[in-house]
């Protein structure tokens, strides 16, 4: 199995990117923390682990407050010992419209979850994976609109923008202690976010959107979480400071 007794903290794991990746690193025999701040997702998720045999521990956490990611780490230290994986998974959006049309609120929430979480989580991981004798992962899900923006969805745009620069700025930072740093550019997927993503979920919309997409269809959790499962686990050993695009060919 390709991540045997490795422990992740998936966060945003209670639907979505995140819910597929936490299975699918269940499957591959990681123990996994399922963050969500709907606790009840998080416990649904956990559970369908456990009942399939595998490791798994519910936390429901905001990846915005320091106090909680610190006892979101300080959780799953308790319950399986060690720390090898960090997916900052957790992600908001506006809705899509004119970009003078998104309150301050609105942005400041999206660049405390989307960008402020990578930050928390580096504070608090960094001196566990030290503790541990070095080495590490985090991956980052950043997204194609960090890459090539799509008009409506600017500050959201500029976030995983922030995303995919951070990534490649730790990456290079903590490459002497082994602790690699990749992000995930997926293309708008089959989520709870893409009604945001649209403005409104409509037969038209999706046309529209599958229409940008070489390969002719949205992502799917499962595309999300393979490309996740290769750049954490031990195969990807020399692969640092990447923009993993898993996007039908969106971005060429």
């Amino acid at each position: 199995m390709r991540l045997a007794a490795k422990i992740a903290i998936v966060t945003g794991a209670g639907s979505g990117f995140g819910e597929g990746i936490a299975l699918r690193f269940a499957s591959e025999e990681a123990a996994v923390a399922v963050v969500d701040l709907n606790a009840e997702a998080a416990a649904r998720v956990a559970k369908a682990i456990t009942d399939a045999g595998g490791k798994a521990l519910a936390i429901s956490a905001d990846v915005a407050s320091s106090t909680d990611t610190e006892r979101m780490v300080e959780k799953t230290l308790a319950a399986f010992g060690r720390l090898d994986i960090v997916v900052n998974n957790a992600g908001i959006s506006h809705v899509n419209g004119p970009m003078l049309s998104v309150d301050e609120a609105t942005f400041d929430r999206i660049f405390a979850v989307n960008v402020k979480s990578i930050y928390l989580a580096a504070q608090a991981c960094v001196p566990v994976f030290r503790r541990q004798g070095g080495g590490g992962v985090f991956l980052n899900t950043a997204s194609t609109a960090g890459l090539r923006p799509r008009p409506g969805l600017a500050w959201y745009n500029g976030s995983k923008g922030a995303a995919i620069t951070l990534t490649k700025s730790m990456a290079v930072e903590l490459a002497p202690e082994k602790i690699r740093v990749n992000c995930l550019c997926p293309v708008a997927g089959e989520t709870p976010l893409l009604p945001t993503f649209m403005g409104q979920d409509t037969p038209e919309k999706r046309a529209q959107f599958k229409a940008s997409i070489p390969l002719g269809r949205l992502s799917t959790p499962l595309d999300i979480a393979n490309a996740a499962l290769y750049l954490c686990s031990d195969e990807a050993e020399f692969i640092t400071g990447v923009a993993f695009e898993v996007d039908g060919g969106r971005c060429i």
